[in-house]
């Protein structure tokens, strides 16, 4: 594929008495979507302690990682971009179950994190939400032996 930009993240689903912890994401335009705690693994890290790495930056939370959730592969045309002008862009994202063990909510210091919230989960669906939620979600659920659910589909309160 020709001027294909390519991302892998990773992210972390924490999910404690029937509420799971989603970060509000602040664009440079201004607008502002909920997503899961999670970022760009950095060149030559491991997805395992990048997760645990960007829960503490954007969060201010300890976190441990209990189990791998699954993978999700996902290619944004490039019409869809947030950034106008792009390329097609893959985002393969590493999906983690993941554990607060200490810290406290804060927002990301010079970071697109403007707070973290602990949210009950039936309150998702009216959200302005990334669909990594919904795919993070749904593999917590489901527990995939192959790590892998549906893709999301993008329209309405789901973002890519």
């Amino acid at each position: 594929m020709r001027g294909l930009s390519f991302r892998l993240a990773a992210y972390a689903v924490c999910i404690e008495g029937g509420r799971v912890l989603l970060a509000r994401s602040v664009s440079v335009e201004g607008g502002s979507v909920w997503t899961l705690p999670g970022g760009r693994v950095e060149h030559g890290e491991d997805p395992f302690d990048a997760v645990v790495r960007e829960v503490a930056e954007e969060t201010g939370c300890d976190a441990v990682v209990e189990r791998l959730l699954g993978v999700d592969s996902r290619v944004i045309p490039a019409a869809e971009r947030t950034v106008p002008g792009g390329p097609e862009h893959q985002n393969v994202g590493v999906f983690y179950l993941a554990r607060i063990t200490g810290g406290r909510l804060r927002p990301e210091p010079n970071g697109e994190t403007a707070e973290s919230v602990w949210t009950p989960v039936p309150e998702v669906a009216g959200l302005c939400r990334s669909s990594l939620v919904d795919v993070g979600l749904a593999l917590a659920r489901t527990l995939p032996a192959t790590g892998h659910v549906d893709p999301v589909p993008v329209g309405g309160l789901i973002r890519h």
